[in-house]
């Protein structure tokens, strides 16, 4: 029953681009059918959102020059580390933010999560998030838009990528906050979210389940030494951008562009970031 969604919802979508092709394969459909509770209409108007998205914002576009500034402080990266089933892990550390721009935050975002996906092992297609709040006031919080935007983003045009987020030591006062965005995330990413402080044992484990405490940076609670190194992650970005180009080639037909997780092994050097 399900193979024969798969093929109602690919031929609902009628010709595609190069790109598009690739973005649509079976792994991406039933993605998007998972989103929408395996009802075929809803997500063939979701997935022609985002095949319209993508042709507009060509994420597979975007390369390292074009967003490095928004790395400098090491905000948000794809982690030299992964969790136990070799999924993605990316960092975010909403303390380091280092830029007012709504469109280039947005852009790097995307960028981001277009790399974590690149880097998937064949057979995982979902990530983790790791996201630091040691620190965190109201002076850091984003605007409305930008968070608005950032959830539809992840929500809308990167579904069912998502196995688990960590929320590592939210102060009390970021409670308040969360209750307001709350209301922008669906009930299926809400129950990915884990709230881990570093002095609860047993939120910690949880954590540990997910992600070997031996690989998991000290300022996380784990035993690795290794920091955020802007430099040598900027050299394995410019790899990766080759990386990327060379997947999805040239398409001079953007009018349905897309993405698919290509069958690349990820190769992540713990050079990336080196203990300072």
């Amino acid at each position: 029953d399900r193979q024969r969604q798969i093929k109602e919802l690919r031929a609902a979508l009628g010709p595609l681009s190069a790109r598009g092709e690739k973005y649509c394969n079976e792994a991406c459909l039933v993605r998007y059918l998972e989103a929408r509770n395996w009802n075929v209409d809803r997500s063939r108007k979701m997935l022609e959102e985002s095949l319209e998205w993508r042709a507009a914002r060509r994420p597979e576009d975007i390369r390292w020059t074009d967003v490095s500034v928004e790395a400098e402080t090491g905000k948000m990266y794809r982690a030299p580390f992964t969790d136990r089933e070799g999924r993605t892990v990316i960092v975010m550390r909403p303390t380091k933010q280092n830029t007012s721009s709504h469109e280039g935050q947005l852009r790097y975002l995307t960028y981001t999560l277009e790399n974590a996906v690149l880097n998937l092992p064949q057979g995982q297609d979902k990530m983790v998030w790791l996201i630091d709040f040691t620190g965190w006031t109201l002076a850091h919080r984003s605007p409305f838009k930008t968070s608005r935007e950032t959830m539809n983003t992840v929500q809308n045009h990167y579904p069912e990528r998502l196995s688990a987020a960590f929320m590592f030591n939210p102060p009390k006062i970021f409670e308040a906050s969360f209750k307001v965005l709350k209301v922008l995330i669906d009930p299926k990413s809400a129950q990915k979210l884990n709230f881990v402080y570093k002095e609860n044992e047993e939120s910690m484990k949880t954590m540990y389940n997910h992600i070997d405490p031996e690989v998991l940076p000290v300022e996380f609670g784990g035993k690795n030494s290794v920091v955020y190194n802007h430099e040598d992650y900027s050299k394995l970005m410019t790899r990766d951008d080759i990386k990327t180009a060379s997947f999805w080639g040239a398409d001079g037909n953007h009018a349905m562009n897309g993405h698919s997780v290509p069958e690349v092994k990820s190769q992540l050097s713990l050079t990336v970031a080196k203990a300072s």
